[in-house]
C-alpha cells in the first residue's frame, strides 16, 4: 500500500468506527478497543498534518508505514470478526480478545517509538547559520557579518529578535484585560450549542489575528474540538474556488486534486459527515459575499470563527464580539517595551511626553509597537516633534482607519530617504503572501543603484522597526515553500499605509503606481490618465486572467521593475512592455494553482535593458519559443515552473538566449529529468542552483566547462544519483550544496581539483560512507556540514587539512512547520 493512501487516513478511520462499536458491545475486547481508540485518535491528526506537508519518505521509512498500514488492515479484518462472532462461543471470543490485545501492544509500540521518529525525521534539519543557505551572501556582506558566525549574523540575529517579539506578543493576552476578556467570550460562544458562526471584528491592527490565534492555543478549546482546528487566511482578493478546496482538503482529509498540476473547480455543498467536532478559522475576511459563499459550502457540523475588521450582520453571523483597544496602562506597558526594552518608563525618560505619546497612539497594539520602534534611542526634541506630528494627524472628517495611517506614517518620515523608499516599495506585492528574500534585495538593487550589502542593512533597520517581519521557515525545501529559508512578511495595515503614502499627488507623477487588491482588469483611473506617460519607477499590476483585449497602452518611459501578480492558467503579457525601455527587472508570478501558458512573449524583443527575470508557476516551454537574446539578462529564476524538457531541445542555444547569465536558479520544477547540455557552454554563469526538483537524475557530462562557477547547488534532488565526474576541473568552486540528494552514493574521485572550495553541505546523504583519496587535497576548505552518521569519515581529513570545521547538524524537532 502507498504512503500516500496511509496518509489519507481511510483505513484509521474505518477501524476507528468498527472499534467504537466494539467498545459498547464486546464484554472481552471492550479494554482492548478502547485503548486502541484513544491511539488512532491521537493517530489521525498527525496523518492529516503529515498529508498536507507534501513531504517524500526515504525508501526504508516508506517500508515501515507500509507495514504499519498493513496491520491496520488486519486489525480492520479482525474487528469485523469481532462483531461478527456470536456471544455465547466464549472460547472463540477470548481467542478473538487475545488478537485484539496483541494488535494494541503492537500500535502502542508503533505510536511511542516509530511514528514519533518519523514525525521528526521528516522535519527538515534546522540550518546552521545563514550563510549555508546564502553562501553568495557570505562572500559580498563578510564586512556585515551577515552569514559568517554562529547566530547568523546582522540578518540572522534579526530573525532572532523578530522569534523573541512574536514570543512577547504571545503573552499579550496576559498583558491586557481586554484580550482576556475577549478570549474568554469567544470561548464561551464557540462552546455554545447554538451558535455555528462567530465573528471577531475590530480596527486593522487592533489583534485579532493574535487573539484568533491564542483560541488555537487553547487547551480547553483544543481538547472540545479534540484537536480538529484549521486555521484559513481569506485576505482582500480572494478565489474563492481555491479556498473551497483547501477547506475540504482539511475537513475532510482528502486532497481534491485533478490531472497534473491543478485543482478541479469546486461547486461544492459538502456533503460529508463530520463525525467529530471541528472548528474552521477564517482570517482577514474582507466581503460579506465571499463569507456567505463560503459559508454555503461549509458542512454545517462545523463552527466557524471569522476574522475581520467588518462587523457582519446576524443574518450572516449568529453572534460577534468586537475586540477592545488597550487600556491606559496595558498601552504604556506594550509602547515600553518596544521603545526602551522595559515595561515602564524609564527614570531618565520625560514620563509626561511618553504619556502624551502612548495616549495618541488610541490604544491601537500595532501603532504602539511601530511607533514605540521608531522613537527607540532618538533624542527627546525628536520625541517632542513626533508628540506634535501625531497630534496633529486627526482630522474629524476622516475614519479612524485613515487617523491611524497618519499617525504611523510618523514611523516613515522618520527614516532616511533610501529607506523610506525600500519601505514604500514593498506595497508591489500582494496582501498575506510572503515575499521571497531574493525578489526584494534583487529589487532595491535595481530601482535605488544601491549594493547587495547596503539592500541587506536597509530589510534588518526595517525589521528592527517592526516595519516588516523576516519569516525563517524551519523547513526549507518543503514542496510548496518558496527557494529561500527566509522570506519577508508585511501586516496589511502596513501595506496599506505604503500604498497610502505612494498614491499622493497625480497618478502620471507617482514613482509607484500601485493596485491595492486584486481586480478583474486595470484599474479605471489609469485609463482615465493613459493620454499621458506615467512616470513611474515600479508598476505592480494584479489581476485575474487578462487577453490581449483587456490591456490598454500605456507609455512608462521610467519604469525600471514590473511585478505582475496574477491567479489564471492563461495570461497574455501586456503590450505595454514594449513603451519600457528602462525595464531592468521583471517579476511574474501566478497564484492560481496550475502553471499558466504566457502569450504575447514578443514583447520580449525590446527588453534589452533587462537583468533580472523571475517566473514563477509559468508553463516554461512557451518561453523558449523564440530566440530573441537577452542580452543584459544576469538573473534567472524559475520557479516551481513546467518545465517538460524543453531546455534540453537541440535548436535552443542557451549561451545565444542569455549570453551574459552570471546566475541560474531553478526550484521545484516540475518535469525537468535532466540539464541541457547548452547550458555547459554558458560560460559567464557564477552560480547555478538547482533545488527540490524531484525528477532530475543526471547532471551534465560537460558540466566543468563552466570554468568561472563559484557556487553549485544541488539542495533536495533525490533522484540525483552522481555528480559528474569531471568536476574537480571547477577551480574556482566555492560551495557545494548536495544536502538532502539522498541517492547519492560518493563524491567524484577528482573532487580534490576544486583548490577553491570552501565549504560543503552534504546533510542527510546517507549512501556516502567513503570519501574519495583526493579530498586531502582540498586545502580551502573551511567547513563540511553532514549528520553524525556520516562525520567520522571526515575525521582523516580534518587531521591534514589546515582549518577545517566538520559540523554536525543538530536535528530540529519543532513541529511549529505544521501549521503552515
Amino acid at each position: 500500500m502507498a504512503v500516500t493512501d496511509f496518509f489519507a487516513g481511510e483505513i484509521a478511520t474505518e477501524l476507528l468506527k468498527q472499534l467504537i462499536v466494539i467498545s459498547r458491545k464486546s464484554a472481552f475486547c471492550r479494554s482492548s478497543a478502547e485503548q486502541l481508540i484513544q491511539y488512532i485518535e491521537e493517530l489521525l491528526p498527525i496523518i492529516q498534518e503529515i498529508k498536507h506537508t507534501g513531504v517524500e519518505l526515504p525508501q526504508h521509512r516508506q517500508r515501515q508505514l507500509d507495514n504499519f498500514s498493513q496491520r491496520l488492515s488486519d486489525g480492520l479484518e479482525l474487528a469485523n470478526k469481532v462483531l461478527n462472532s456470536p456471544r455465547w462461543n466464549v472460547y472463540k471470543n477470548l481467542r478473538l480478545a487475545q488478537k485484539m490485545e496483541k494488535l494494541e501492544k503492537f500500535v502502542s509500540r508503533f505510536m511511542n517509538g516509530v511514528i514519533q521518529a518519523h514525525v521528526l525525521a521528516d522535519v527538515h534539519h534546522v540550518r546552521v547559520g545563514i550563510d549555508e543557505k546564502f553562501p553568495r551572501l557570505e562572500r559580498q556582506l563578510e564586512s556585515m557579518k551577515i552569514g559568517v558566525d554562529d547566530r547568523g549574523g546582522w540578518l540572522g540575529e534579526a530573525v532572532n529578535r523578530v522569534e523573541e517579539e512574536r514570543r512577547f506578543e504571545g503573552t499579550l493576552a496576559n498583558l491586557s484585560a481586554g484580550m482576556e476578556l475577549g478570549k474568554r467570550k469567544l470561548k464561551e460562544m464557540l462552546m455554545a450549542k447554538d451558535d455555528t458562526v462567530i465573528g471577531i471584528h475590530g480596527i486593522g491592527g487592533s489583534g485579532k489575528t493574535t487573539l484568533a490565534r491564542e483560541i488555537c492555543k487553547d487547551d480547553q478549546i483544543k481538547g472540545h474540538f479534540n484537536n480538529r482546528i484549521f486555521f484559513l487566511t481569506v485576505s482582500q482578493s480572494p478565489s474563492v474556488e481555491q479556498l473551497s478546496a483547501k477547506i475540504w482538503e482539511m475537513i475532510s482529509g482528502n486532497t481534491m486534486v485533478a490531472g497534473g498540476n491543478t485543482f478541479p473547480l469546486v461547486k461544492l455543498q459538502y456533503d460529508i459527515e463530520i463525525s467529530s467536532r471541528t472548528l474552521l478559522i477564517l482570517d482577514d475576511v474582507w466581503s460579506q459575499s465571499v463569507l456567505e459563499q463560503l459559508k454555503f459550502k461549509i458542512p454545517t457540523s462545523c463552527k466557524i470563527l471569522v476574522v475581520s475588521r467588518l462587523k457582519f450582520p446576524l443574518s450572516v453571523v449568529d453572534s460577534s464580539y468586537e475586540l477592545e483597544l488597550l487600556r491606559e496602562d496595558e498601552a504604556m506597558g506594550l509602547f515600553c517595551h518596544f521603545a526602551f526594552g522595559q515595561s515602564s518608563v524609564p527614570f531618565t525618560a520625560d514620563k509626561q511626553l511618553v504619556m502624551e505619546v502612548v495616549d495618541e497612539c488610541k490604544g491601537l497594539p500595532l501603532a504602539l509597537k511601530v511607533i514605540g520602534a521608531s522613537l527607540k534611542g532618538q533624542p527627546e526634541m525628536f520625541w517632542t516633534s513626533a508628540k506634535s506630528r501625531l497630534s496633529r494627524s486627526q482630522p474629524l472628517c476622516e475614519s479612524h482607519e485613515v487617523q491611524l495611517l497618519e499617525r504611523m506614517k510618523l514611523s516613515i518620515d522618520s527614516l532616511r530617504d533610501k529607506v523610506r523608499d525600500c519601505f514604500l516599495d514593498l506595497g508591489a506585492f500582494p496582501e498575506d503572501k510572503k515575499i521571497p528574500l531574493d525578489i526584494l534585495i534583487n529589487m532595491w538593487m535595481e530601482l535605488h543603484d544601491i549594493e547587495e550589502k547596503e539592500a541587506f542593512a536597509i530589510l534588518v533597520e526595517l525589521s528592527d522597526k517592526n516595519l516588516l517581519t523576516l519569516v525563517k521557515d524551519a523547513r526549507s525545501g518543503d514542496k510548496y515553500s518558496s527557494y529561500y529559508e527566509i522570506s519577508v512578511y508585511q501586516h496589511d495595515v502596513l501595506r496599506d499605509l505604503a500604498i497610502h503614502i505612494s498614491s499622493f499627488g497625480c497618478i502620471n507623477q507617482r514613482r509607484r503606481l500601485l493596485m491595492p487588491k486584486r481586480e478583474e482588469g486595470l484599474p479605471r483611473e489609469w485609463e482615465r490618465n493613459m493620454d499621458q506617460p506615467f512616470n513611474a519607477q515600479i508598476i505592480s499590476v494584479h489581476t485575474g486572467e487578462m487577453s490581449g483585449m483587456n490591456w490598454f497602452r500605456m507609455d512608462c518611459p521610467k519604469a525600471e521593475v514590473l511585478v505582475l501578480n496574477f491567479s489564471s492558467n492563461e495570461y497574455f503579457l501586456p503590450p505595454f512592455l514594449d513603451n519600457m525601455p528602462k525595464l531592468r527587472a521583471l517579476i511574474l508570478i501566478n497564484y492560481s494553482n496550475s502553471n499558466a501558458v504566457i502569450q504575447n512573449i514578443s514583447v520580449f524583443n525590446n527588453l534589452a535593458n533587462l537583468r533580472s527575470l523571475w517566473i514563477e508557476k509559468i508553463y516554461v516551454p512557451c518561453l523558449f519559443d523564440t530566440t530573441i537574446p537577452l542580452k543584459n539578462l544576469q538573473k534567472l529564476s524559475l520557479i516551481l515552473c513546467d518545465i517538460d524538457n524543453c531546455l534540453d531541445q537541440s535548436a535552443i542555444d542557451l549561451p545565444c538566449i542569455f549570453p551574459r547569465l552570471t546566475e541560474l536558479t531553478m526550484d521545484h520544477c516540475i518535469k525537468l529529468n535532466k540539464l541541457p547540455s547548452s547550458l555547459c557552454r554558458m560560460l559567464t554563469l557564477n552560480s547555478l542552483n538547482v533545488t527540490n526538483c524531484e525528477s532530475l537524475q543526471e547532471l551534465p557530462a560537460d558540466l566543468d566547462k563552466l570554468s568561472f562557477l563559484q557556487f553549485l547547488r544541488l539542495y533536495s534532488c533525490p533522484n540525483l544519483k552522481r555528480l559528474p565526474v569531471g568536476i574537480g576541473h571547477l577551480v574556482w568552486l566555492k560551495y557545494l550544496d548536495i544536502s538532502e540528494c539522498v541517492t547519492v552514493g560518493c563524491l567524484p574521485e577528482g573532487i580534490g581539483g576544486c583548490i577553491n572550495l570552501e565549504k560543503i553541505d552534504m546533510r542527510e546523504c546517507p549512501l556516502i560512507k567513503n570519501l574519495p583519496l583526493s579530498v586531502v587535497s582540498l586545502r580551502s576548505l573551511q567547513r563540511v556540514i553532514c549528520d553524525e552518521e556520516v562525520s567520522w569519515v571526515w575525521k582523516d581529513a580534518e587531521k591534514v587539512i589546515p582549518g577545517l570545521c566538520v559540523q554536525v547538524v543538530e536535528e530540529c524537532f519543532n513541529l511549529d512547520w505544521l501549521s503552515e
